[in-house]
């Protein structure tokens, strides 16, 4: 049974504790046991706090809880608060593991061991990373260049399932807090950016994980329709869009600052 002691799997929670059974049902089942399982609940409703005491029982997971909802920032800085291990597995509610990611798992862990440079090892995307080094074992080191146009190559982090140091606060802050969660994501990216972050990216990155969403709990992240229109007029507008952004992107990356350790 592949045990990782080091690692605490940590679980941001709005609103879905069915999904939130199934993710926690998935290790279980693999199995794959970790030193500490945290949960993190954004405020949820009567219902899904009482379905988080049953969980609770089943999983012996910690719970930390908000009065309210405070946003995606402020969710995961309370929850990597209470993490006490030196590895942090952090996994949305909303995804399940595939039968082979404790053995790629194992392995992201020992690069990180053995490598203290690196920050995060990615197990989940919506597309490849632009720029990728061969690692091994099937992971590859991502690259960024500031030359490469490719807007994508700013998020070399992601809140998707990933590994990272449970003491990443002090080398890239805190979340920020009070923000779309969207613009927190970037925010801690541009801000592994700005602080030279190394990453390595699982390169079959659709196999280890799979995101589930089912119309009783249907994923609270909604992309425009248009971004997806495949129509030659739109397609041409989104490629200046996305030049735009490229250069939107690189600006804020150039002149991006940070306060004290504890925020961004």
């Amino acid at each position: 049974m592949p045990q990782f002691d080091k690692v605490t799997l940590l679980i941001t929670h709005y609103n879905r504790s069915a999904s939130l059974g199934r993710l926690l049902a998935a290790f279980r089942n693999l199995p794959c046991v970790f030193g500490d399982i945290v949960v993190s609940d954004d405020g949820s409703r009567p219902e899904h706090l009482e379905a988080l005491g049953r969980l609770r029982e089943e999983f012996s997971f910690r719970l930390v809880k908000s009065t309210q909802n405070r946003g995606l920032g402020n969710n995961i800085n309370k929850g990597q608060d209470a993490v006490r291990t030196a590895y942090t597995l952090y996994v949305q509610e909303d995804f399940e593991p595939s039968v082979i990611f404790p053995a790629h798992f194992a392995d992201a862990l020992e690069f990180m061991e053995n490598d203290p440079s690196l920050d995060m090892a990615r197990f989940y995307a919506y597309f490849r990373y632009p720029k990728l080094k061969p690692y091994g074992k099937g992971y590859s080191e991502m690259i960024f260049s500031y030359a490469d146009p490719d807007h994508l190559k700013f998020y070399l982090y992601s809140d998707h399932p990933h590994l990272r140091r449970s003491d990443f606060f002090e080398k890239f802050g805190r979340y920020p807090e009070g923000k779309k969660g969207d613009r927190t994501e970037f925010a801690m990216a541009l801000s592994f950016l700005h602080h030279k972050a190394r990453g390595i990216f699982f390169e079959q990155y659709h196999t280890l994980f799979f995101q589930k969403n089912t119309a009783a709990e249907p994923s609270t992240m909604n992309r425009a329709g248009w971004r997806e229109s495949r129509s030659l007029p739109v397609r041409v507008l989104r490629w200046f869009y996305l030049r735009s952004r490229w250069v939107k992107n690189s600006f804020e990356l150039l002149f991006f600052k940070t306060g004290p350790k504890t925020r961004i």
